[in-house]
C-alpha cells in the first residue's frame, strides 16, 4: 500500500488490494496478475450492477469501499437498466467481458469476486440483491 498523505485514500486502497489479493489467492494468481483480479472483479460488479432496480443497486454500492464503489459506478447509465438476464445470460455476459480462460468458468469466478465482497456487504444486504434477481441466478451468487 502507497501512502497517500490522506487517511480516507489510504484506507480505501487497502480495501481494494484486500479484495484484489483474495481474487488471486482463489485462484493462485501471483500479485503480478493484478490486472486479470481487477478485470475479474470489474466484469463482476459490472454485471450485476446492471441487473440490479436502481434502488437495490444504490444500496449495495453505499456498502463497497470507496475506490471499489468507483469502479461499481464506472460507465453506468441507470437509466438502462435493470437489464433482464437469467443466469445463462448473466454467465454470458461475464464470458464475453472477463477475457481470461479460468478455471471453473464464469461461474467460478462469479462465486470467488462475491467471495471476496462479502467481507464488505453485510448479509441482509447481499440477500436483498438476491431477493430481486432470478432464483437460477440467485444461486450462482451463494
Amino acid at each position: 500500500m502507497g501512502d497517500t498523505g490522506y487517511a480516507g485514500f489510504d484506507t480505501t486502497i487497502e480495501k481494494a488490494n484486500l479484495i484484489l489479493r483474495d481474487i488471486e489467492q482463489a485462484y493462485g494468481w501471483p500479485k503480478d496478475r493484478r490486472n486479470q483480479s481487477y478485470a475479474a472483479l470489474r466484469t463482476v460488479l459490472h454485471a450485476l450492477r446492471d441487473r440490479l432496480p436502481v434502488g437495490e443497486s444504490a444500496q449495495l454500492a453505499g456498502q463497497l469501499p470507496t475506490l471499489v464503489r468507483g469502479i461499481y459506478y464506472e460507465g453506468w447509465d441507470p437509466s438502462d437498466v435493470p437489464m433482464k438476464m437469467d443466469k445463462e445470460e448473466f454467465l454470458a455476459r461475464i464470458r464475453s467481458e472477463f477475457t481470461f480462460d479460468v478455471e471453473g468458468g464464469p461461474q467460478r469466478l462469479v462465486e470467488t469476486v462475491m467471495d471476496a465482497m462479502r467481507q464488505h456487504i453485510t448479509g441482509g444486504q447481499l440477500e436483498d440483491v438476491k431477493s430481486v434477481l432470478p432464483k437460477d441466478l440467485a444461486m450462482s451468487i451463494r
